[in-house]
């Protein structure tokens, strides 16, 4: 489908999916970010719902300023994919102790490792900014310099929600890596020390919703956040290229017979701000649960645990700011799928995958989540489809 445009405050909202099947909040939402007064777009995905602070599956773009709610306390979470020299056929038939190979190299829920993890034991990892960008954590917010060796410690994990590590097939039975998180704990403290300093400032205090407060360019806390925010999406970018090494090197071990090549490694965000240029003026995009599409870039929208992924290439529409969609997108709340789905229902809808299936991730059942071909489906003039992903392990924390 192309896009419909609904009538918003100060733009029109174009959508890639139906109003109709958008609920109300997540609509209200739309319409209260349409009346900030530095908006000059706002495109929205097919996996729209709603979310904290503003819409998931919302592309958000001002002039001048930037909403640091909209852009969530996952700051800079995304997703990374690499294919692989294996097969099907180089698989063993119980997936169970590569399943825990995984979990062995990768701490996840709310761990982290022992000791910092040397980026250097890696193979290929890229070593060359790692010691600068350790240095200008002196320059984030002091309120969270007390959490740094939590953060040595935490990059290189996968944290919990919908966060995972994946094992899967491609269509030609390829094997493919996969893994999505984001900047843990030191970005979601980073966020929400800003989100408390936008709140108190006078130009915030007439908005429709707390929320939507934002940092207005050229003043010291736009400054301050800005510094804090990109930070933040490099140690997210870090994390999941230390966690792709790690698992790599499970890889390489387990399947050592068949000296495993990897290719490219694809990364993407899908909770970030990025500077782009539209119409000929300078934007502030902030993509809460979309990724960036530009023309040729490669990208990676997951399904839920137990339906798949699609690798695709952006086809640069400029009406969605160069955007699509970050995954399939929930259709109801966590409390609401712990409420209507039993474990049972887990096992039959993740049957055949090397996963969790205790009650602690009811709440990331497929059954809680939209139709990822159907999603796929809504936003073809934003993207092509490159492969096709089935995962046969799922690490979750």
């Amino acid at each position: 489908m192309s896009y419909v445009e609904v009538p918003g405050a100060k733009v029109p909202i174009r959508m890639w999916a139906d109003p109709a099947t958008v609920e109300g909040g997540a609509m209200q939402q739309l319409q209260n970010v349409s009346t900030l007064p530095w908006i000059k777009g706002l495109a929205v995905m097919p996996d729209v719902h709603y979310g904290k602070g503003a819409t998931v599956g919302s592309v958000i773009a001002m002039h001048g300023a930037v909403c640091p709610a909209a852009v969530g306390v996952d700051i800079g979470c995304g997703m990374s994919a690499v294919k692989t020299s294996l097969t099907a056929n180089d698989l063993p038939g119980d997936l169970s102790r590569l399943r825990s190979k995984i979990e062995q190299a990768i701490p996840v829920g709310r761990g982290m490792h022992d000791s910092p993890v040397d980026p250097g034991r890696l193979h290929g990892f890229p070593t060359a900014g790692w010691d600068d960008f350790w240095k200008r954590f002196d320059g984030i917010a002091e309120a969270v310099k007390f959490r740094q060796e939590r953060a040595t410690k935490q990059i290189g994990t996968l944290g919990s929600g919908n966060h995972f590590i994946e094992f899967c097939l491609d269509e030609t039975n390829s094997v493919w890596l996969m893994l999505h998180s984001g900047s843990r704990n030191i970005g979601k403290e980073l966020a929400d020390f800003h989100i408390g300093q936008a709140q108190k400032l006078p130009h915030n205090q007439g908005l429709v919703d707390r929320d939507l407060a934002v940092f207005i360019s050229d003043t010291p806390q736009m400054a301050a956040y800005r510094n804090d925010l990109f930070w933040a999406q490099e140690y997210a970018k870090y994390n999941r290229s230390i966690m792709m090494g790690l698992f790599q090197d499970v890889v390489r071990k387990e399947f050592k017979k068949v000296k495993v090549a990897f290719e490219p490694v694809i990364s993407c965000h899908h909770n970030y701000v990025s500077e782009e240029r539209y119409d000929g003026m300078d934007l502030l995009v902030t993509r809460k649960g979309a990724i960036r599409a530009g023309s040729g870039e490669f990208g990676i929208i997951p399904g839920s645990m137990g339906t798949g992924s699609y690798i695709v290439k952006g086809l640069g529409n400029e009406k969605s700011f160069n955007s699509a969609s970050h995954g399939a997108g929930r259709k109801m709340s966590r409390t609401a799928a712990k409420k209507r789905f039993s474990t049972k229902d887990l096992a039959d809808q993740t049957q055949g995958v090397e996963c969790r299936k205790d009650s602690g991730v009811v709440d990331e059942i497929p059954g809680a989540y939209k139709s990822i071909e159907k999603v796929i489906d809504q936003q073809r003039d934003l993207v092509e489809v490159v492969a096709k992903l089935k995962q046969v392990i799922c690490v979750k924390g």
